[in-house]
């Protein structure tokens, strides 16, 4: 028996509306759905497809939000042999990650230990984050010859990083998103900075002015610094 194929699919950043015409088609032709979990047992990014998915199998998977790589490999490995024990009865399988699949995704260390095992696998990319938070926003995040600058918030070089040229996008601040703040307000960048808390879904905010914001934010969240 010819073994599946595993899709590491993007299903975008919260709007329903923003899912690719590829990543629906992979969705409706795979045997199987995984599915991340969160620590509170949401399933953000099968609320966004949930409604094509209806009759799939579905398999879940919790992902620690954790900096601990010893814990954080066990977790991939885990994942890694439940899924290639479906690989191996000839399921495709879609892995679905909010956002796009290549940036600050999990999945690809699940990605990484399956093609090192020999199976085939796939990426279909999704909208960032990012891109859907500056449109919602209606400014560009980059013209001419300006960079584009996308920071882990939460990370300790970070802050150096915010004094380089260009547009700076910061993502995953969540519980440090007070100190991020901080740091902006420091370096003089407040009045260039914009926020958007879970971009296209139902409790989407917007802050044009960082005071504004919860030290106890969302995870997703993404600053925008011009």
């Amino acid at each position: 028996m010819k073994n599946g194929k595993l899709y590491g699919v993007g299903v975008g950043p919260g709007d329903k509306e923003l899912l690719t015409l590829k990543a629906l088609r992979v969705l409706r032709e795979a045997d199987i759905i995984a599915v991340p979990l969160m620590k509170n047992g949401a399933r953000t990014a099968y609320e966004i497809i949930e409604e094509h998915v209806r009759d799939k199998k579905i398999i879940e998977f919790f992902m620690p939000m954790t900096k601990d790589f010893d814990e954080l490999e066990k977790n991939y490995s885990a994942i890694a042999d439940s899924i290639e024990s479906h690989l191996t009865e000839g399921k495709d399988i879609a892995f679905i990650t909010l956002g796009d699949v290549t940036i600050y995704s999990t999945y690809m260390q699940i990605n990484r230990i399956l093609q090192a095992r020999g199976y085939e696998t796939e990426l279909v990319p999704g909208i960032t984050s990012f891109s859907a938070a500056a449109a919602r926003l209606n400014m560009a995040l980059c013209e001419r010859d300006e960079p584009l600058i996308i920071l882990p918030a939460s990370y300790d070089q970070t802050e150096a990083m915010l004094d380089m040229h260009g547009t700076k996008v910061l993502m995953k601040a969540s519980r440090k998103i007070g100190a991020v703040r901080d740091v902006i307000k420091e370096k003089g960048l407040a009045q260039n900075a914009v926020m958007v808390e879970c971009c296209g879904m139902e409790n989407e905010r917007i802050y044009k002015n960082l005071d504004d914001v919860d030290d106890k934010s969302s995870y997703f969240s993404i600053i925008i610094v011009k």
